[in-house]
């Protein structure tokens, strides 16, 4: 018996049920004929209702997903089969057989859960979200003999992406004014972003003073935005970027500060520069000390050397004499003797 068939015909009883129990308790005509527009009501918002519970699986770029199904019902199937569909595409067909022997066939490495037989999670696993798929129906269907039934899931999945931190630049005015321009820039995210700005954390910028352009990337139907600001801002004053991607509910910011922190940022600046040059001279001189101390080391211990060879050299000459000394010390032998 069709599992979806039995849900819709378990509500229609349950209604006639409710009708018949207002008729036989409240005899008023007119009671009735209001309670019977209540009910028609009601009807009428049950699609409504049953449509509002469905909502989108929120699927990152580039990151895997799951859409859920759990059917514990279909464990008692057998020679179950069931496919998932991508509007009217089939992304993925399984086959449960009489022996337990799953066979599997799939696109782009889609899968359901290894132990989907078992415990009913027949989820359809995605190894990679792509931006192109926002928005679209993945639909859960049992065939029995190549017919295929009514749908026992259906599942919306959204994807989204983050953008980058914004980068906000000042840049010199064209016209050597007073007006300051900024340019603020972030790419990568989906979907179409909203780029704002704020003047000292609360003040919005005066019309006709920002120029946002949107670059979509047909490749990979990611984002690109990039805007400029030019307005007259004093010298403690602030520029704000914010890109807000609704899809995440998330909001990046990026703050410049005008003269006066820049002065500060300055000033530290330069303090470090001259933390940094005298830090290396101090080095630089311990550095030379070291090398002039070793070599009048090594001065020292060559002037040891040399004296303690020529002591040696000098002892070594009074311990044995020369050859022909001793020779002639040598008394000659008696030439009378055998």
């Amino acid at each position: 018996m069709d599992l979806t068939a039995f849900s819709g015909r378990k509500r229609r009883l349950s209604v006639e049920r409710f009708l018949v129990v207002h008729a036989r308790t409240v005899p008023d005509r007119g009671v009735l004929a209001a309670d019977w527009r209540t009910v028609f009501l009601l009807l009428l918002l049950l699609p409504v209702c049953c449509s509002g519970e469905e909502e989108c699986v929120l699927g990152l770029v580039g990151r895997p997903v799951s859409l859920s199904c759990f059917l514990p019902q279909l464990l008692t199937s057998v020679n179950l089969s069931i496919e998932w569909r991508r509007g009217k595409e089939v992304v993925l067909r399984s086959v449960w057989r009489e022996d337990g022997v799953l066979e599997e066939w799939s696109v782009h490495r889609f899968s359901t859960p290894e132990d989907a037989s078992l415990s009913g999670n027949l989820s359809l696993q995605l190894p990679s979200v792509e931006a192109s798929e926002n928005t679209t129906y993945y639909s859960l269907v049992e065939t029995s003999g190549g017919n295929s039934s009514s749908e026992l899931c259906s599942v919306c999945l959204r994807t989204a992406a983050s953008f980058s931190d914004p980068l906000l630049q000042r840049e010199e005015s064209l016209h050597g004014g007073p007006e300051a321009v900024f340019s603020c820039q972030s790419s990568g995210g989906f979907p179409e972003p909203t780029l704002t700005w704020l003047i000292n954390d609360t003040e919005d910028p005066p019309p006709g003073a920002v120029t946002t352009i949107t670059t979509p990337l047909s490749d990979i139907w990611l984002f690109n935005i990039s805007s400029r600001l030019t307005v007259n801002i004093s010298k403690d004053g602030s520029v704000t970027c914010l890109v807000k991607n609704p899809a995440l509910n998330e909001t990046l910011t990026s703050t410049s500060y005008s003269v006066r922190r820049s002065a500060v940022r300055s000033r530290a600046s330069e303090a470090m520069w001259i933390f940094s040059t005298a830090l290396c001279v101090v080095v630089g001189v311990m550095v030379l000390t070291g090398v002039a101390y070793q070599i009048n080391l090594d001065r020292i211990s060559k002037r040891k050397k040399q004296d303690f060879e020529k002591e040696q050299s000098r002892g070594y000459k009074r311990s044995y004499p020369d050859k022909e000394e001793v020779e002639a010390m040598r008394p000659e032998r008696n030439e009378s003797e055998v």
